[in-house]
């Protein structure tokens, strides 16, 4: 008889959820005409919608820093998922505007991640899935929340 399995913990479950789902998803980006997309160029492209969208609010949505924003703004440049545009609002500032490359991925992974969505809550029924997500938001917005709590308290 071995040792009783111990039950992963939050951090290694969700690192795990994660790369598994960006393993499926690349992939079947890369055989649906998208091999230059990479995990990390999510951070930018999973936050534009068609009219782009500035770095700075990027960077606030994604959680990545300025810095970093721009290094993958500039690879999706490179690889022509994205333009750098002025922005209609304010001369002085640049928007991130997908071209019809980069719409075509976003589009794509949408479906992708839709299908990956659909095939869970297949699995563990439609309502169990989506209490799922609900419990799962609410443990990320927690988490995101962590240092407005006490040492024993649980996050607003």
């Amino acid at each position: 008889m071995g040792a009783p399995q111990k039950v992963a913990d939050l951090g290694m479950l969700t690192g795990q959820l994660m790369r598994a789902i960006q393993e499926e998803l690349f992939e079947k980006l890369a055989e649906q005409g998208h091999p230059t997309v990479r995990p990390r160029h999510g951070s930018v492209l999973a936050f534009l919608g068609p009219d782009g969208a500035r770095a700075t609010d990027i960077s606030a949505r994604s959680g990545q820093h300025k810095q970093i924003v721009g290094t993958i703004v500039d690879e999706l440049v490179g690889l022509g998922y994205v333009t750098r545009e002025p922005d209609p609002d304010d001369r002085r500032a640049k928007r991130v505007v997908p071209t019809e490359t980069g719409l075509d991925e976003i589009t794509k992974a949408r479906a992708i991640l839709a299908a990956i969505e659909h095939r869970h809550a297949q699995t563990l029924g439609v309502r169990s899935f989506a209490a799922f997500k609900t419990k799962l938001q609410e443990i990320t917005r927690n988490q995101l929340n962590w240092r407005q709590s006490g040492p024993d308290e649980p996050a607003a």
